[in-house]
């Protein structure tokens, strides 16, 4: 495929802004709106719709190959595919698909037994519509009323419905522009929720009383600075609500009461910068997982009468990084990583009682606890999956150590994991610091440097991306590749000292760790140079614009979905929804002029330079609120204006969705068909 159409040009349009002494010109400026989020320039969409059809006018040739592999992704989905029934109070709840459906339909029982109820049918909610994601889920206490939210343009602003589960009909009542969980109060009369502000910020906690207009909802928290973000929980044991307000590095957590909403919040301890905690709750005692001496994280103790009294339980350890803890009425979980390997332990409230680690059988994996809604359990719903095992629901018996499994995911067109191979490398950064890859590739992948790989990063955030099992990767390893998955610093796959050594000033390390990851890979015979293919996604994305700015040759093919690439910009803008609160994560460009000149160095957009570039997929959503439409629209925009090479750059944006993409699990899948398609041409591995 060698004769492709020519594809859009944007216009320019003198733009320009000074910033601490130095001025920085735009000319692409004005593919932002300025009536975001609503989008009706007529020269913006304009550009958005040539672009659209410039891409499908390149992907045409590619149909044959996108429609076979989305029949062979499809094939490895089981249709009718249903989840383990959990207990919940007396009832037991479920979600199944039925053959062909785009979204699940919510199911339960009573556990003494009865008809099966369908309490939520999203295919019905969804019918009609060209976006649907279903947000917060909860079901009263008393099994009575279902509070759910939905959101169906892709806006993340989400309107909250009540269902009577006993009449089946709709309460009156609705709650727009909702942007957090749903929690009950304990007399299953009201919940607790946080609706999004006009800057698209969580900045309070409301209380809404069934029966009474949303307007006289009760306000329990507003947030004054706005950076933070407000998010309500209660605790394992349902004692308490849980609000909860805090940025990417500090937190603050007030309890109520969950039979009296109505009484004064009390706070656990004033939010102090740099330190982070959450708390659940056992019998009047509050376990607090908290960073306050060591970013391993560690667990205190204190009384629900005295919450700022902390006392050690768990120290910190140097080994063992604390990511979370769950407590249940006769012993507590705790969640981590050793060497980047999940754990879980089982601790009993007694502290002479030695704790049992839980153990998995292979190198390199993915655990934790699943589905846990009752406090008093004597087995554990856990999850378990790698890179070539499929997900597995497992029971942990707490009593014997005993693991029952419940289910396998099923692949209805065969697999055999006897044709793959995984190991976890540690490949030695520029610096020194060796970073772990999570790599699958077939049982005859050569180690001639011949191969092609796909590697995927995301780095950002604290965010551990898991060495988990995907049965759409298997359309790639099938057809000889390798997938590999770099765990850089920026996530913290090795702890939270990992995280903040890819963040703020250290950001570069991420996007040395990933192109050194490349190269080691080139090292150990796995690829070559121009054998990679590279994808991420939001800050992933990010990242992509950053290594092919640094280094394009390396590159085959790029997938960069929804990519936060106008950091500078973004990160000027105290207006846009989310960037105070993105401050700690990237710095403040606006009073900092040592973190203006950071991120001006890095950021995608602004280094774009005169170079030959590789082929890149690229794609946005006109509604996203997190990565707004206009970041991957003005990258795409000035690299054809700038790059110097013949390869080929689509750019796609989703008129009718946000940050996720379409909806529904098929049109999720022919998305990622198209990618793959992409990608399979530009690396000219066999169809």
């Amino acid at each position: 495929m060698t004769d492709l159409p020519p594809p859009p040009v944007a216009a320019t349009r003198p733009h320009s802004f000074t910033a601490h002494g130095a001025t920085i010109d735009d000319p692409w400026a004005w593919l932002r709106d300025p009536g975001y989020p609503e989008v009706t320039d007529k020269d913006v969409l304009a550009y958005l719709e040539a672009e659209n059809g410039y891409f499908e006018k390149v992907m045409a040739p590619l149909k044959p190959l996108s429609a076979k592999l989305f029949e062979e992704m499809r094939g490895r989905i089981k249709e009718d595919e249903s989840t383990v029934p959990q207990k919940d109070g007396d009832w037991l709840y479920w979600t199944d698909f039925e053959t062909g459906g785009e979204y699940p339909r919510w199911w339960r029982k009573p556990v003494a037994g009865g008809d099966d109820q369908l309490i939520l049918d999203e295919p019905a909610l969804a019918e009609g519509k060209e976006y649907f994601r279903l947000g917060a889920f909860s079901v009263s206490h008393d099994g009575r009323y279902l509070a759910y939210a939905v959101d169906d343009n892709g806006s993340e602003r989400f309107e909250v419905r009540v269902k009577d589960l006993v009449t089946g009909e709709l309460l009156p009542e609705t709650i727009p522009g909702m942007l957090s969980e749903i929690v009950w109060t304990s007399d299953s009369m009201g919940f607790l929720y946080g609706v999004a502000n006009e800057n698209w910020r969580t900045d309070n906690a409301r209380w809404h009383k069934l029966g009474e207009p949303v307007e006289n909802d009760v306000e329990l928290f507003k947030e004054a600075d706005e950076g933070y973000r407000v998010a309500v929980g209660e605790t394992s044991s349902r004692n308490y609500l849980v609000v909860a307000t805090g940025d990417h590095v500090t937190s603050e957590v007030y309890l109520l009461p969950a039979d009296d909403p109505a009484a004064p919040l009390r706070c656990v301890s004033p939010r102090q910068p740099g330190r982070e905690y959450d708390v659940d709750e056992h019998d009047g005692t509050l376990f607090i997982h908290t960073n306050d001496v060591d970013p391993q994280f560690r667990l205190v103790t204190a009384s629900v009468d005295a919450p700022g009294e902390w006392h050690e339980r768990i120290a910190p350890s140097p080994h063992f990084y604390m990511t979370g803890v769950t407590c249940f009425a006769d012993f507590f979980i705790v969640e981590g990583r050793e060497d980047g390997l999940d754990q879980v332990e089982l601790h009993r409230y007694d502290p002479a009682i030695a704790p049992v680690r839980l153990t998995f059988p292979e190198a390199s994996y993915v655990a934790g606890l699943g589905d846990n809604p009752e406090y008093a359990v004597d087995k554990l719903r856990l999850s378990y999956e790698s890179m070539v095992t499929p997900g597995t629901v497992q029971d942990y018996d707490v009593a014997t150590g005993a693991v029952t499994t419940l289910k396998v995911q099923e692949i209805p067109s065969g697999y055999d994991a006897s044709k793959y191979g995984t190991e976890r490398l540690k490949i030695t950064a520029r610096d020194g610091t060796e970073v772990p890859v999570s790599i699958v590739y077939p049982s005859d992948f050569p180690r001639d440097g011949s191969g092609t790989l796909y590697l995927y990063a995301y780095g950002a955030y604290g965010y551990a991306i898991p060495p988990g099992f995907s049965t759409s990767r298997m359309s790639f390893l099938d057809r000889g590749m390798a997938f590999a998955i770099a765990h850089i610093r920026g996530g913290d796959d090795l702890g939270q000292q990992w995280y903040l050594d890819g963040k703020l000033e250290k950001r570069v390390n991420t996007f040395n760790d990933f192109v050194d990851v490349a190269r080691g890979l080139i090292d150990r015979g796995f690829t070559h140079k121009g054998g990679i293919a590279i994808a991420g996604r939001s800050a992933g994305g990010e990242l992509m614009g950053a290594v092919v700015n640094s280094d394009p040759d390396l590159w085959g093919a790029v997938i960069a979905d929804v990519p936060f690439v106008d950091v500078l910009n973004t990160m000027l803008d105290a207006e846009l929804p989310l960037t105070p609160g993105e401050w700690p994560e990237w710095g403040n460009p606006v009073d900092d002029a040592a973190a203006f000149a950071l991120i001006r160095s890095y950021s995608p957009y602004d280094n774009v330079t005169a170079q030959p570039y590789p082929p890149m997929f690229i794609s946005g959503g006109l509604n996203d609120p997190r990565v707004t439409y206009w970041e991957p629209a003005k990258w795409a925009a000035k690299l054809r204006a700038t790059k110097t090479d013949d390869n080929v750059l689509v750019l796609k944006t989703n008129m009718g969705a946000g940050h996720g993409g379409k909806s529904g699990r098929w049109e999720s899948l022919k998305e990622a068909a198209d990618e793959m398609a992409f990608v399979l041409w530009q690396l000219g591995v066999a169809q």
